[in-house]
């Protein structure tokens, strides 16, 4: 939804391209019943939808302005929540005259449509101005409300990774984690903005109905601050199912770390921005069977511990069963949810360098594990070859296992999201705009 903004009514200044014309005349009309309003008869005459006086109009509905003999200079939108009436407008409202409202112009500027969603249970106005050929400008004001949104169908926020204030490595993905299904994909898709300094492209895929991942289509750039703009207020997730508040999550990609292991060599060599910084000798998984098979593929690094309790239990092999282990570990970081972690194993001492002895861990001796922990960051990349099981794309933040085709492929739009401010590929609204 590549966004037009329109400029403010009040400043009386053209859109961008358009001739600049002496202004003869004004008019400010209130809209009537069919939402239309003219300029002293011989203006502009504009139409806005929803209509005035509209009631409990769902907030997912666009917000159109048409203009008959003229073109529309300017297009502005207030919304003040019903609770917030009785004193100053919360969160999203305009100030007098409404706030820039993000939309696309016809090339002939004889339509607008909202590129964003309404908030729920506001009162809203819309200040649409337009001009004929002579400069005389017509301004009218509508006014509707949005349906409400009850507790039981809200759509919430429940986790997301990273988090604002965050510094991650050049492979982190955006997690976001909703506390309901989202059977309307697309349109939650492209309510999802994600800006950087950088610019990329990248795309949405789903992991599961509740929880959508973005990555760029490489790495991104190291040392860069990026925006995810999550305005789910308004957006229709299910029958019903209504996002009521908007989110921002700002983080910063530091320096470019990438660790790669070929796992028959014994040994890991770290990269630091291009310059091999540490050669560490390993012992990864036996290989006997596909529980103790170190994974291939591109892993990222997505928590640390220094301390943790590993039981094979958690992944499947019970107390009593065969291979059963219950280890206290120091200086552990995950690279899958199968169970593979980094981590110290003073035990394993005599094979690290030389030959694979683990259930599937990559061990390193205290001094290097250690290193390994303080230096990591969140979403650092692994890329780990030489054995017979393959990561898969869904085990713990294997996402770079799907090519930048496949992954593009299976977002809900098929189309990628360029990281330059430009707006998303698709409606919000749940229609063919």
């Amino acid at each position: 939804m590549r966004g037009w903004v329109s400029r403010s009514a009040a400043r009386r200044r053209p859109l961008a391209g358009a001739a600049v014309a002496v202004l003869v005349a004004t008019a400010c009309t209130i809209g009537g019943g069919d939402g239309t309003a003219s300029g002293g008869g011989d203006g502009p005459n504009i139409t806005v939808t929803p209509a005035p006086g509209a009631a409990a109009v769902p907030p997912n509905t666009p917000v159109r302005v048409s203009v008959e003999d003229g073109a529309i200079t300017d297009v502005r939108i207030e919304q003040v929540a019903h609770e917030d009436l009785a004193g100053a407008g919360g969160e999203g409202s305009g100030g007098p005259g409404g706030e820039a409202a993000r939309g696309r112009l016809s090339e002939d500027r004889t339509s607008w449509v909202s590129d964003r969603n309404l908030r729920p249970g506001a009162s809203v106005r819309v200040y649409a101005t337009a001009e004929d050929g002579t400069g005389k400008e017509t301004e009218v004001v509508s006014q509707f409300a949005t349906a409400d949104v009850d507790a039981e169908h809200r759509l919430e926020l429940v986790a997301n990774f990273p988090r604002t204030g965050d510094v991650v490595g050049v492979g982190m993905p955006v997690v976001v984690t909703f506390d309901r299904p989202v059977a309307y994909k697309p349109q939650v898709e492209n309510s999802m903005e994600v800006t950087s300094e950088e610019v990329t492209e990248g795309a949405w895929n789903w992991v599961d109905d509740e929880t959508a991942v973005f990555r760029p289509r490489e790495y991104w750039e190291p040392r860069q601050r990026v925006t995810v703009d999550l305005r789910l207020a308004g957006v229709e997730a299910a029958d019903g199912v209504y996002g009521t508040r908007d989110r921002r999550i700002e983080f910063e990609v530091g320096r470019e770390l990438v660790a790669t292991m070929h796992v028959p060599d014994h040994r890991m060599e770290v990269a630091v921005d291009g310059e091999t910084v540490r050669t560490i000798p390993v012992s990864n998984g036996k290989g006997l069977r596909r529980f103790n098979t170190t994974t291939s593929g591109i892993h990222l690094t997505m928590e640390k511990y220094a301390t943790l309790v590993m039981d094979s239990a958690t992944v499947g092999i019970p107390k009593g069963a065969p291979g059963y282990y219950r280890l206290d570990v120091d200086w552990a970081v995950r690279t899958s949810n199968s169970g593979e972690f980094t981590h110290a194993a003073p035990w394993n001492v005599g094979n690290l360098g030389r030959a694979n002895a683990s259930n599937g861990c990559t061990n390193m001796s205290v001094s290097d594990a250690r290193w390994f922990y303080e230096t990591s960051l969140m979403g650092d990349v692994l890329v780990t070859t030489g054995t017979s099981r393959e990561l898969e794309w869904d085990n713990g933040w294997g996402f770079y296992q799907r090519s930048w085709q496949e992954w593009l492929e299976h977002s809900v739009t098929g189309e990628p999201q360029v990281t330059d401010g430009s707006g998303t590929p698709g409606s919000v609204h749940g229609d063919d705009l």
